[in-house]
């Protein structure tokens, strides 16, 4: 199987393996799908966060109202009694007033504390260094942890309008925020591989040969958005090794200064009269004076 170090620009993302004989078109779909379910898992971890301290969502018309604009508009949230964490809950205001403030109890925190470690642990980038392999398969089982971990602590469900909820359905809006840039759609998805573009109509083994043993690195870029940089010829690795022993260099000629005098000038081997006395037996004699 062909390895694939998968990256976005110079970072790395995961490590895929397929074969020569897929389609560069179906292996762009599989990759970025790959690429944004990390970016779900992600996206809910970071939801659920806030769902854990702040109870849920609140509608759309009262976030970032204070108590007193709510019930000066009598607005009323439909959802407040209806979606109760499980065990009870306890007041933690949300400062910035998007969540209703109903924290579940410690118990039901720890549930969701440890799905968001695990499923973070489960399509984290380290894997890469680890030499793990990351599929889709991975990505499914990080949200459906996640998806159970919610459903015991709020069996009732979340309201329709809960960002976890959405996303748990793919229903999520993300037009105007930062993860709507992060996000690639397979349509615009475009591969690099060595500084040239991956032609969708080409198979993976045209391009990097039929060695199936073979290790790559493949760059997602978007359609549209250039050539992503090449890869360093010296990597990072070896840039610190290099910079070690350049330092290592300099200290030993920094000794070799503060050494640089006369002083073995008395050392016996630096003696030129040493081999003539050696000849004559008069290396060990010693000479004493008396008065």
């Amino acid at each position: 199987m062909v390895l694939l170090h998968v990256k976005r620009g110079d970072e790395s993302q995961f490590l895929f393996d397929t074969s020569t004989g897929i389609g560069v078109e179906q292996l762009a779909y599989d990759l970025v799908s790959i690429y944004n379910g990390r970016l779900k898992v992600s996206r809910v971890c970071s939801e659920i966060e806030e769902l854990a301290k702040h109870g849920i969502m609140l509608p759309s018309d009262m976030i970032g109202l204070t108590d007193e604009q709510i019930e000066e508009l009598h607005l009323v949230d439909e959802w407040e009694d209806k979606c109760i964490p499980s065990g009870g809950f306890r007041v933690n205001h949300d400062p910035v007033g998007r969540r209703n403030g109903r924290q579940p109890q410690s118990k039901m925190v720890d549930v969701l504390t440890k799905a968001i470690e695990e499923a973070k642990t489960m399509i984290s980038k380290k894997l890469v260094a680890e030499n793990k392999l990351l599929t889709m398969r991975n990505v499914q089982e990080a949200l459906d942890l996640l998806r159970g971990a919610v459903t015991i602590v709020y069996p009732m469900q979340l309201p329709p309008h809960d960002p976890i909820r959405m996303e748990f359905s793919n229903t999520e809006d993300l037009t105007g925020t930062q993860a709507s840039l992060e996000v690639i759609e397979p349509s615009k998805v475009q591969l690099w591989f060595a500084g040239k573009l991956m032609l969708p109509d080409k198979r993976l083994g045209e391009i990097v040969g039929q060695n199936e043993k073979t290790k790559i690195i493949v760059k997602l870029a978007k359609l549209n958005e250039g050539a992503p940089g090449r890869e360093p010829v010296i990597s990072e690795d070896a840039k610190k090794q290099m910079m070690m022993q350049a330092y290592r260099r300099q200290e030993e000629l920094k000794k070799l200064e503060q050494n640089d005098d006369d002083q073995y000038l008395n050392s016996t081997w630096s003696d030129s009269r040493s081999l003539k006395r050696q000849v004559h037996g008069l290396e060990d004699v010693k000479f004493k004076f008396t008065k």
